[in-house]
């Protein structure tokens, strides 16, 4: 199988084909153009050919040139996340996508399998109709979804839209319903790794002072930030401004009880002492990085450049469950 990876980030897509344990794949090319993600691609797999280039300088000819069976993608999500403006296709960091539909899908002669991964929002979009015009005009069969880590056994929450493609006469071996697929029924095989926080966390704690949320954060946001314990047995889904702003960002760690914790919320009237005994902290970038189900924790860039990278990549592990209904 020779796979294509466009819009590579720190190499998720990859990682997801090695967790399902294919022996009989080559990453051909990897395209991105940001180049510390980049940095990081190159890092954990220094011998894929990872070109840094805009997509929209790659012809139909030059994609066909490396006969690409598969093609992974997770384009730019800023067009259609509902923090954003949502431009859609009138937004510039659309384009690459829009070439991919419009020229490099529909003259590829070698491409039988397709892999899409983007926010929830993108399945009512006009990017998401082009695409799947396309993808019936070409002759692929193809299914969407819209799935969460802990429809996997995961302790996150990261919801995202994925569409799977086959090239006819291919089709999917198991039956799966027509609509948007809301809900992993296919699946019974969990992921083990990452149940509840205790799983994510370093073995000591003794470095993480760095972590703590500092007391101006703490008076601005205390009371708003989701705090999870190593007993929980969830989380939420850490965006790439985790770290640098609280609310919505993703959860924070307190090494206190949940009974403690709920006692001094309830009872705290903005006091900086009682909020601090909370201990609360960020999650570091490797502990992210478990969250999302990636093998690796060393990250060769700041741990505010590691957070902004996971924050627009994938679930390694879910990535890899939708790979074994879309690779034969």
């Amino acid at each position: 199988m020779r796979v294509i990876e466009f819009f590579s980030g720190i190499g998720g897509m990859h990682f997801a084909l090695k967790e399902c344990n294919l022996e009989n794949f080559e990453v051909v090319l990897a395209v991105d153009i940001n180049t510390v993600a980049n940095a990081v691609y190159r890092h954990f797999f220094p011998s894929t050919n990872l070109r840094d280039m805009n997509i929209l300088s790659l012809s139909p000819e030059q994609f066909d040139a490396y006969h690409p069976d598969v093609l992974l993608m997770s384009p730019p999500c800023q067009p259609f996340t509902r923090n954003g403006l949502v431009k859609d296709i009138k937004d510039e960091r659309t384009k690459p996508l829009l070439h991919i539909i419009e020229n490099i899908i529909p003259k590829s002669e070698s491409l039988k399998y397709i892999l899409v991964e983007n926010v929830k929002g993108f399945e009512s979009s006009l990017a998401r109709d082009k695409l799947v015009t396309s993808l019936s005009q070409s002759g692929f069969t193809f299914k969407e979804f819209l799935l969460s880590p802990t429809h996997f056994g995961i302790c996150n929450s990261r919801l995202r839209y994925y569409l799977l493609a086959k090239k006819k006469p291919l089709d999917f071996a198991i039956s799966l319903q027509n609509d948007i697929i809301t809900e992993n029924y296919w699946d019974d095989k969990l992921c083990s790794r990452v149940q509840q926080v205790s799983d994510v966390l370093s073995e000591s704690d003794t470095e993480l002072e760095e972590y703590l949320i500092n007391d101006k954060q703490l008076l601005k946001g205390g009371k708003a930030l989701d705090i999870v314990t190593k007993y929980s047995k969830r989380s939420c889904c850490f965006t790439r401004s985790y770290s640098s702003y609280l609310c919505g960002t993703g959860s924070v760690y307190s090494s206190l009880c949940e009974e403690n914790i709920k006692e001094i919320i309830n009872n705290n009237d903005d006091n900086l002492e009682v909020l601090k005994s909370l201990k609360l902290r960020f999650f570091t970038p490797a502990e992210v990085a478990k969250f999302m189900c990636f093998p690796v924790s060393d990250f060769p860039v700041s741990k505010k450049k590691a957070y902004q990278l996971l924050g627009n990549s994938i679930n390694v592990y879910v990535v890899s469950r939708l790979l074994y209904l879309l690779l034969p």
